[in-house]
This record gives structure tokens, C-alpha cells and sequence, in this order.
């Protein structure tokens, strides 16, 4: 399934996603099932399995265009973060991307390095990047592939944790290189309001089975900046699930956005910045491209 959230009269919903249609989940259940579905994606993750499971036989139901007159296009929809703001810091992991660790000349950690972004980063397709040019003007680029929990859990084993998935989507990790300096630690240089852009969409994980297989890359105003893939992951994604778990409790809708390959910034001869008015195009295969441009000036 591809669950995306969509602005209606200025409230979140949560929708299915059919090819090029969309239909309001709660809406499209009271209309076709005695069931009654949550309207948000929050609630919706945190119902587990048998709102999931009634999800798909509604979408299967859609599809061969029962209640058809309930579908809007995709074109005509606003779309907001599939999370429009996540209930805890979105948990990020730094130098894991073996193409990145060499391009920076860092050594490989023997451990994942784990940080995080406040919920107050979390900007949706189409938003513009805030510009803060009396904070910082050497702002960066990071896509990252995003898991999104969905069986809680402390202690997971390696083997098991990708059943503790939900889904997948897509952020864009802006950094502030000039603040990861000045503060010699990540947080702030990560966590300006709006520097998560995060979708266009969740895809669940039975459509993504192995997520290590995955091409992801990034363009600025249609030029490839990065061009990887999840392969070069150095801790796959069920392994950073088993360690970040440990003694740990991981609740349904917890964020792990799960490092950047090469292609950065700030490490380019010379180095290269976002500006305002840059479009900057994160894709995933199997996923989708999540689109921001970088505010004007002013904005």
C-alpha cells in the first residue's frame, strides 16, 4: 500500500494512494465496510494489525473502482508529511553510507552513530526549505531512505526486526554545515524548523522486502548531486533497528532516517550550497521523488 497524508479543509487525513488517485481511508471504510478506519496516519500505525489488514481488502476494493466517485486525483491534492509531526524526535544515523565515509575521510565507526531531529523539522512535499541567512548559508543536502516502526518493541533480534516495520518513505536530511561546526555536534546544524522534509508518501513494507536493494538519489535544479545506493548501507536497516533497541523501546510511528551516500555539499571542490529558490528532487526507487524548493529570500 502507499498511505500518504492530505490537507482537507486545513486538517490532516490520511488517504490511500491508487496509481494517480486518492481516497480518504475513514471515508472510503464507512462507506464500504462496517468497519471504521483512523483518519490519521499516527493513530492508523499505532492500530496494528487488523486495521492494516482491512486497509489492504479496502484497497483491493477501490481498485477494481468500487466507490469510485470518492476518488480525487492526485494532481488536485495537497499533500503534507505522511507525518505531519511525529510524536518523538525523528532519530537519524550519521556516516552510514560507505561511499560518504570515504568522500569525508572519516573512519568507519565500529557502532552506529545515532542523533536526532526535533518533530519541529518535519515539512511535507512541495514546502520550501526555510532560509535563515542570519543563522546560516551553508545549507546542505542529505537523502535518506526513512523507516517508519511499526510493531513496537525492545531488545529486537537482527533477524526479526524487519517485522517491526511499517513502512518506507523518503527525507531529506538538511544540515546547517556551518552550525555542525560552530556547536562541534550535529543536533543544531540538523534540527532548524524545516530542515526534515520528509515523503511524498509511505509505501509498507510488504512492498519493500529487502530495503538494502534500493537506487537513491538527490538532483538540485535537475542536476544529480548524489546517485547511490542502500546497498552501500555499512549497518543495514535491521541491524540499526536491533542495536538502536536495545534496552530501548521502540513505539509504532518512531522515525530512523538512515544516513546519506555520497554527494554532499560541503565536501565538493569547491563546495556547493543550497540557494534560495533551488528545487531539490530526493528519490528512492520504489518509493517516489519528494520535492522542496529552498525559500526566496525574504520567505
Amino acid at each position: 500500500m502507499r498511505l500518504l497524508t492530505y490537507d482537507r479543509q486545513d486538517a490532516p487525513r490520511l488517504a490511500l494512494l491508487l496509481r494517480d488517485r486518492v481516497f480518504d481511508l475513514a471515508d472510503a471504510a464507512a462507506r464500504l465496510t462496517a468497519a471504521t478506519l483512523p483518519a490519521d496516519m499516527l493513530s492508523f500505525i499505532a492500530a496494528g494489525e487488523e486495521a492494516w489488514a482491512g486497509a489492504r481488502d479496502l484497497a483491493t476494493r477501490l481498485d477494481r473502482g468500487e466507490a469510485a466517485d470518492l476518488a480525487r486525483p492526485l494532481a488536485d491534492t495537497k499533500l503534507l508529511a505522511p507525518l505531519p509531526r511525529p510524536a518523538k524526535n525523528i532519530v537519524c544515523v550519521g556516516l552510514n553510507y560507505a561511499d560518504h565515509t570515504r568522500e569525508t575521510s572519516q573512519e568507519v565507526s565500529p557502532y552506529p552513530v545515532f542523533f536526532t531531529k526535533p518533530p519541529t523539522t518535519v515539512i511535507g512535499p512541495e514546502v520550501p526549505i526555510p532560509w535563515y541567512p542570519s543563522v546560516s548559508t551553508r545549507i546542505d543536502w542529505e537523502a535518506e531512505l526513512a523507516v517508519v516502526i511499526g510493531r513496537p518493541g525492545r531488545d529486537i533480534l537482527e533477524e526479526a526486526a524487519l517485522q517491526h516495520v511499517f513502512g518506507y518513505t523518503i527525507a531529506n536530511d538538511v544540515s546547517a554545515r556551518d552550525l555542525q561546526r560552530r556547536h562541534v555536534q550535529w543536533y543544531k546544524g540538523k534540527s532548524l524548523d524545516g530542515f526534515c522534509p520528509l515523503g511524498p508518501w509511505i509505501v509498507t513494507s510488504d512492498e519493500i522486502p529487502d530495503p538494502q536493494t534500493l537506487g537513491i538519489r538527490l538532483r538540485v535544479n535537475g542536476e544529480v548531486k548524489q546517485d547511490s545506493s542502500t546497498s552501500q548501507m555499512i549497518y543495514p536497516v535491521a541491524r540499526l533497528i536491533a542495536v538502536l533497541s536495545a534496552g530501548l523501546t521502540l513505539e509504532a510511528g518512531d522515525l530512523l532516517i538512515t544516513g546519506t551516500p555520497a554527494g554532499v555539499g560541503f565536501v565538493r571542490q569547491p563546495p556547493e550550497y543550497l540557494r534560495p529558490g533551488d528545487l531539490v528532487e530526493a528519490e528512492i526507487e520504489s518509493i517516489g521523488v519528494l520535492r522542496n524548493p529552498v525559500a526566496q529570500e525574504g520567505q
